[in-house]
């Protein structure tokens, strides 16, 4: 997805011998292409927290697309155009489902989870390339999210009635105030953030957002935790590294800061919810960070840090409602700026992201953070 925008969809006819879509709806792939269980295994392993993919496909793959990349070797236009095709045909694929499904159907209401769930940008195109006008992408649609749906489908054979509808994904470990003053007071840390010049203090609500706008506005970067982890893949403002969506700098202070990933892969808008048609070409809810929008085309110049090279954003909206703190913190920048959106990425460092106060503390002290919140402990290195 990240890689799609900078390349041309030159191999989608090549990518049709792959993929076919059935008069069903449904499509097969043509395994010729494929390494699998029935002809070899497979090495896929992980070592030291990386994962090792073996070679998965076959020859003939490379005769149809060109030699595989080699470890180490540049991106060229060339992976560019595969990333391109691949992604157009997945989307053909899925809109030759929907449309079959809506045939059968007729709802104009559509819920999404699965393994491919997570193709935000596909996702964002479901309203304008199918009839389905109400798209909803739960928080968590990978695998995990076709395990929901089939314990949810239950409950509604056993019990005949809705649950609550999911509004929010903040399910997760929440580190407790008692923890985090615990955790400042321990002799190794204290010392650790002596020498990394840091301060210490603990503020009120409105104090920690008017005083994190204010750095936002001077291009530093915070690390932002506070209450329950998120569940899911995404941050969505209790586990995120936040930053000003206006500097055109900012993507790659925060590679270079903290991130390290490839240059390609975009940072993420959060968006008062109630400002998000004036920004963005489609209306609506994106709770989860699931659904990809085009940025309108006067507002692009004032957001470049969070807007994709073709124009387009991974939208979080965000709701008083569902999380008062991230909201108000958000709030207080579009005061001071005019912008109703930060820019958010997950707090890691080529990790998992963070659960508990102690990782966040340890990612902040061995990157280059400018500031860190817990909860209401501000934690600032003075340099």
């Amino acid at each position: 997805m990240g890689l799609a925008p900078y390349g041309s969809p030159k191999y989608i006819e090549q990518m049709h011998n792959l993929v076919k879509l059935n008069s069903d709806g449904s499509y097969s792939l043509d395994m010729k292409y494929f390494q699998h269980s029935g002809k070899k295994d497979l090495d896929h392993q992980w070592s030291h927290g990386t994962p090792v993919v073996g070679k998965h496909w076959d020859n003939e793959l490379e005769v149809l697309l060109g030699p595989a990349r080699l470890e180490g070797e540049p991106i060229q236009q060339h992976h560019m155009d595969i990333a391109r095709s691949a992604q157009v045909m997945y989307e053909n694929a899925l809109y030759h489902l929907l449309d079959s499904v809506y045939s059968r159907n007729g709802c104009p209401n559509l819920c999404i989870a699965g393994g491919c769930g997570a193709n935000s940008v596909a996702n964002g195109k479901i309203s304008l390339r199918t009839k389905f006008k109400n798209v909803y992408v739960q928080a968590a649609a990978g695998d995990a999210g076709g395990a929901l749906g089939s314990a949810l489908e239950v409950w509604h054979r056993l019990y005949q009635k809705r649950c609550s509808p999911m509004n929010n994904a903040y399910l997760g470990y929440a580190s407790s105030q008692k923890e985090i003053d615990s955790l400042l007071k321990t002799p190794n840390i204290l010392e650790e953030l002596a020498n990394a010049c840091c301060s210490i203090r603990q503020l009120d609500d409105n104090s920690i957002c008017e005083e994190v706008a204010d750095a936002l506005t001077q291009g530093l970067v915070v690390g932002w935790f506070e209450g329950k982890m998120e569940w899911g893949p995404r941050a969505l403002g209790h586990r995120s590294i936040i930053g000003d969506p206006r500097r055109a700098d900012m993507k790659d202070i925060l590679n270079l800061k903290i991130k390290r990933r490839e240059s390609f892969r975009p940072f993420a808008p959060s968006v008062l919810r109630e400002a998000v048609y004036d920004w963005f070409e489609i209306d609506g809810d994106v709770p989860f960070m699931m659904q990809v929008y085009s940025i309108r085309e006067e507002k692009r110049q004032f957001i470049p840090a969070v807007t994709h090279v073709d124009g387009s954003g991974r939208l979080q909206t965000v709701t008083k409602e569902d999380n008062r703190r991230y909201y108000q913190l958000i709030q207080s920048f579009f005061h001071k700026t005019g912008v109703p959106m930060i820019l958010n990425t997950s707090f890691n460092e080529n990790e998992p992201i963070v659960c508990t106060s102690k990782e966040a503390l340890n990612c902040f002290l061995r990157t280059r953070m400018d500031i860190l919140v817990l909860e209401n402990v501000i934690i600032r290195r003075d340099l």
